[in-house]
């Protein structure tokens, strides 16, 4: 017996050593998945089990799911099958294809000799196939798995049958396996069922049934979704409405307190003090700003604090004489004046630091009062007045609302004056005097009457209330008529006569409680300039408000009309001019 040095195998005869040496020579020993040569079995087992552990197992586990499919023949066939088997492993291992003692070894005997022709078949097969892999190998230089580099033909995995080629066997397994893959034949005799919802086709109605169910459970599901989702989208669209309104009437809110504070505070009723509070603030700021010595500052304020505590006005913002000097003017001057008609006796009172920008009103009942009181047919009602301060006129006012006058004014007000910037209108005024017994009415000229929004029945009326008296008189008329008190949005003043030019166009002669002492000053010199007339002439288009109501002063009342008067104006209505 003759031992092979390089794999161990045994043969008898010289001659079958010379043929397996040459096997040798012919087979080197290549690893299937790197291309290695040149080392013995040992180390190419070695080299296998270490630098290719995965693909090996990989390898092995396609072995054993060969043995498996095919171990289920009757005896005869499974050795031949695995025979064959482990032969065409041999081929697919790289390692085993050098090898054939350990093929052999795992057969018996018998089969051995009974397949012994099986075997050198084999044998000179893989010889050829090792070859020709090494050629390709060499050619394309592909590096991948024995699986990539070695091809077996396809079995079927359902009977075990071998086919040459993949379309084959893939026919096979449509045509004969088709019930296991539930895949219809077109020329198999047996019905056919189409989904309806989706197109499949199922040969079984019951596998049909089942799989619509499922179509009508996914239905039902995302129906009960969509409710759900609808259901969540209605309630999300309540809340952001809710949200929505909820943020509306909460901007409206704030429009509303921010408006009327505005008005609060444009008419005076925003609590940050009256007269006494805010001459001492403006006064302090001229102080600060340079254009008050503290010295004036202390002298003033003492002067304040005892007018405020007598109820008398300090007379310091306060012009007289004008009436007369009007008078001597157009007398002398004025040539394209015709008429002119003056009120009594009247002096001017502009506002000061303490009530500037809220107290015109104040300012022309202080006017107007002026005159009342150089006035003898007022003795009576007015005996040991004199000239009240402006927190003075407040509280006269106040006593007015106690007494009964204007509960509807007085509320609107909150019965309150004193201590506020609160402005005063005509209404409060009439309260005012009637509550003096001094006679007098409103008249409302509330709307237009002349073109380009121009009030020609304004001047009408002052007109008629002036000429009344002394028809057919010189050019100048000094008339017993007090002045009129003129009232409109956001400002009120009096007017104190009406001239009529020779083109027989009228004209007011106005004092605005704005104009200060130094301009209304320059009407008490000997020579009046035309120009500073100017400040006093109002012409029909001077007067474009939209609104005008005038108090004009009628007389004295008795205490009987007194009364009645302040019963009537519970629901005071003013006399309107169409």
């Amino acid at each position: 017996m003759l031992s092979c040095d390089i794999c161990g195998e045994t043969v008898t005869s010289e001659p079958d050593m010379k043929a397996h040496l040459i096997v040798h020579m012919e087979s080197e020993i290549i690893c299937p998945f790197c291309k290695l040569s040149g080392v013995n079995y040992d180390e190419m087992c070695f080299h296998i089990e270490t630098a290719h552990f995965e693909q090996n197992t990989l390898e092995r586990n396609f072995e054993r799911i060969n043995t498996v499919q095919y171990g289920t023949s009757d005896n005869k066939k499974d050795n031949t099958l695995q025979c064959g088997m482990e032969v065409n492993s041999s081929i697919l291992s790289g390692c085993a294809s050098n090898h054939p003692k350990n093929s052999a070894q795992n057969l018996t005997k018998d089969s051995t000799l009974k397949h012994e022709g099986f075997y050198s078949e084999n044998l000179t097969e893989s010889r050829k196939f090792l070859k020709s892999r090494e050629k390709q190998s060499s050619l394309t230089e592909i590096k991948g798995s024995v699986y990539e580099t070695t091809y077996s033909p396809p079995e079927c995995p359902f009977c075990g049958k071998i086919e040459e080629h993949s379309e084959d066997m893939e026919t096979h397994v449509k045509t004969k396996h088709a019930n296991l893959l539930d895949i219809p034949l077109e020329d198999c005799d047996q019905p056919l069922y189409d989904c309806p919802m989706c197109g499949l086709i199922c040969t079984n109605y019951h596998i049909l049934q089942e799989h619509v169910d499922l179509h009508l459970e996914e239905n039902s599901f995302q129906q009960g979704m969509d409710r759900v989702q609808c259901s969540g989208d209605l309630q999300l669209a309540h809340q952001l409405q809710q949200e929505e309104d909820r943020k509306r009437r909460s901007e409206g809110s704030r429009q509303e307190i921010e408006e009327f504070q505005k008005l609060q505070r444009q008419y005076g009723l925003d609590n940050s003090g009256g007269y006494k509070q805010q001459q001492l603030r403006n006064m302090e700021i001229e102080v600060n700003r340079g254009r008050m010595p503290p010295s004036e500052f202390h002298r003033r304020k003492a002067d304040m604090m005892e007018s405020l505590a007598l109820g008398f006005d300090d007379g310091k913002t306060k012009t007289s004489g004008i009436i007369e000097a009007l008078h001597r003017y157009y007398q002398n001057a004025a040539t394209d004046v015709r008429r002119v008609w003056l009120s009594s006796v009247v002096d001017h009172f502009h506002s000061s630091l303490g009530d500037k920008g809220w107290g015109c009103g104040y300012r022309n009942f202080q006017m107007l009062l002026s005159s009342l009181l150089q006035n003898d047919a007022y003795d009576d009602c007015l005996k040991g007045m004199s000239i009240p301060c402006i927190p003075k006129i407040q509280s006269m006012i106040e006593d007015a609302w106690k007494e009964g006058f204007d509960p509807q004014g007085a509320s609107q007000l909150n019965n309150r004056l004193q201590g506020t910037k609160a402005w005063i209108g005509a209404c409060e005024v009439y309260i005012l005097l009637t509550s003096l017994r001094v006679k007098c009415h409103i008249v409302d000229f509330h709307k237009s009457t002349g073109p380009l929004g121009t009030h020609p029945r304004l001047f009408e009326w002052i007109l008629n209330y002036y000429s009344s008296e002394g028809e057919g008189s010189p050019k100048v008329v000094c008339t017993s008529k007090p002045p009129i008190y003129l009232q409109h949005q956001g400002h009120s003043r009096t007017v104190i006569g009406i001239e009529e030019k020779k083109n027989r166009t009228l004209c007011l002669l106005i004092f605005d409680p704005g104009c200060p002492s130094r301009e209304m000053q320059k009407l008490l010199k000997q020579d009046i300039e035309a120009s500073s007339l100017k400040q006093l002439r109002k012409s029909m288009g001077n007067l474009k408000h939209k609104q005008y109501q005038i108090l004009a002063v009628e007389g004295a009342l008795s205490l009987e009309e007194k009364l009645a008067r302040r019963q009537a104006s519970q629901v005071f209505t003013a006399e309107k001019i169409p």
